[in-house]
């Protein structure tokens, strides 16, 4: 197996070789764009790289002014899927459920984990294999079930035994889960698991009305019950999910809004424009050619934070009968043939990518831990070096012909579009051709999972925690592993990283995890977004953190003035 080269820390002789060869895929990817944008113009002062950015997270109401009440819409960039912790893949759930089902922990916005459902960080035994987690007392669901610890129980076991659970291997070896009175519950582990505070800041951490889940059983999410500032009202599919505040939540006095709705709008021009007409009040995932316009309108305020995910092309090297399933041979050079990924990596141009499709708002990606990680490394950080040429000799050596075809399915939304749009164009001169497949997002979702596909182009809106930006995707039959990846090299090194505590030990062993990867390539990891949201600014109280999540949930419109 052919490694690949990494970027050099210093110039070397190809660098003006290289620095022509960019022109040439910047001028290709701007010919992709120009039938694509032509009102935007690329300014002759470029901004400045996302990394040196300023986050703006938002902030708390604390002593600003608020009315009562209120119709709060959200202008919702894709639709989520089912609205079940337990199942769900997508960001935009996640968007829905931090208003209806808090966790046992969360992220501040400085990316520190902190309770929420639970009273304080677990206490973990000297062996590592009992985790400890003390309770909130006095909550109870929107369907005025107690919140307790065998309510605890009952949703942990749900996410481990269920059969299409998506959270699994989230939670780690749990062997079982004890409630020895309503205050605590205690996970028993075969092997230590480290990651499982950052795991229970996400949805592995909702907790789930058991008298919901007695009545509903797999049709949980179709009306999800949890504890919440909010509780669900009704879903009109492809339109629209409406909240409204539960007065039983335990912090009730903290909520001021009468209702949310998530109004579906996957174009972002569209969220745009009713941002500006005020028929809605908060849009997320605001485009790159729209925000700097924004972020200089009177009446609008522009959230800002650097994100933990990565976006990046999946590849199906052995998703033969769905997720989770035992891999399977397929027979295309592509999925059995590492040099071919390794050459589709050495194709693509990240950098000049970023910059003419999203005009420095994001950042070139190669891995899926960021660089704000503190798991981060050299290794880690290491990226494929842009360079077509060895490309067509890796093609050459695994004996296709060029160019070869690629069918690569992407969500049906302009940005995403764009960007496919511009990657067809980067990778030309590797010798690759592209076939871009417009799918609906949820669609896409349904593809990733049954293994119909040569390659998809989606994301990951990233965990504090690398384990859940890794192992559910690259692990041995894991609830994410859409690539049908298998591994036991780095099944083993990610077993061993979940079980050790310290985190230089567990950033190196990440950083071997990496390099393994760029050497097979099931995800090409291309860029990593900003979270940009806009909001009204008669609003205060929105929040977004580096997790991806919009908060709603403490979210209030100025009063009025006299």
């Amino acid at each position: 197996m052919t490694h690949p080269d990494l970027r050099p820390a210093a110039p070397s002789w190809r660098d003006g070789r290289r620095a022509r060869r960019r022109g040439r895929v910047c001028a290709a990817v701007g010919a992709a764009l120009a039938t694509l944008v032509a009102s935007a113009c690329v300014p002759v002062q470029p901004p400045p790289p996302a990394g040196e950015r300023s986050d703006v997270t938002g902030s708390p109401v604390g002593d600003t002014p608020v009315r009562e009440g209120g119709d709060l819409v959200m202008g919702l960039s894709a639709e989520p899927d089912q609205l079940d912790p337990t199942t769900s893949t997508s960001l935009y759930t996640r968007y829905v459920m931090s208003s209806v089902c808090e966790k046992l922990y969360d992220l501040d916005a400085e990316g520190e984990l902190i309770p929420q459902l639970a009273t304080e960080l677990p206490t973990v035994s000297d062996d590592g294999l009992s985790v400890t987690i003390p309770l909130r007392t006095g909550a109870v669901f929107a369907d005025g079930a107690p919140f307790d610890a065998e309510a605890v129980r009952t949703t942990l076991l749900r996410h481990l035994e269920k059969e299409d659970s998506a959270r699994r291997a989230e939670l780690g070896p749990i062997e079982s889960v004890e409630a020895p009175d309503a205050e605590h519950v205690v996970l028993h582990y075969a092997e230590p698991f480290a990651p499982i505070t950052g795991a229970l800041a996400d949805r592995a951490g909702m907790i789930l009305s058991p008298e919901a889940l007695a009545e509903r059983g797999d049709d949980f999410g179709g009306h999800p019950v949890c504890v919440g500032p909010f509780r669900f009202v009704d879903r009109i599919p492809q339109t629209s999910i409406r909240v409204e505040r539960d007065p039983l939540y335990y912090d009730a006095d903290q909520v001021r809004l009468d209702t949310i709705t998530y109004r579906i709008m996957s174009d972002a021009s569209i969220r745009a424009a009713n941002l500006r007409s005020g028929d809605v009040q908060v849009i997320d995932r605001v485009s790159t050619t729209e925000v700097d316009a924004l972020s200089l309108e009177d009446g609008i305020d522009v959230l800002q934070i650097g994100s933990l995910g990565y976006q990046g092309v999946t590849f199906n090297v052995g998703n033969v009968d769905g997720v989770g399933a035992e891999t399977g041979e397929i027979d295309t050079p592509l999925a059995a043939d590492p040099r071919v990924r390794q050459a589709f990596s050495h194709a693509v141009d990240r950098d000049a990518l970023v910059n003419s499709v999203f005009n420095n708002w994001f950042e070139p990606a190669c891995s899926p831990i960021s660089p704000a990680s503190p798991f981060t490394s050299e290794a880690s950080e290491a990226c494929p070096e842009h360079d077509p040429e060895e490309s067509r000799r890796l093609l050459a050596e695994a004996g296709v012909e060029t160019p070869y075809r690629i069918r690569l399915q992407a969500a049906n939304n302009p940005d995403t579009l764009r960007f496919s749009q511009a990657l067809q164009a980067s990778v030309g001169e590797g010798g690759f051709e592209i076939e871009i497949v417009p799918v609906e997002y949820s669609t896409l979702l349904d593809v990733q999972a049954n293994g119909t596909f040569d390659a998809v182009q989606l994301g990951w809106s990233g965990r504090i925690d690398p384990n859940n930006n890794i192992r559910t995707f690259m692990e041995t039959g894991a609830g994410s592993n859409y690539a049908g990846y298998s591994t036991p090299e780095v099944d083993e090194l990610l077993a061993e990283a979940a079980e050790v505590d310290d985190v230089e030990r567990r950033t190196e062993l990440y950083g071997e995890i990496v390099t393994i990867l760029q050497q097979d390539n099931p995800i090409v990891y291309l860029y990593r977004e900003r979270n940009l949201t806009a909001h009204s600014e008669d609003l205060v109280g929105v929040e977004v953190y580096a997790d991806g999540v919009v908060r709603l949930g403490r979210a209030a419109f100025r009063a009025e003035e006299d």
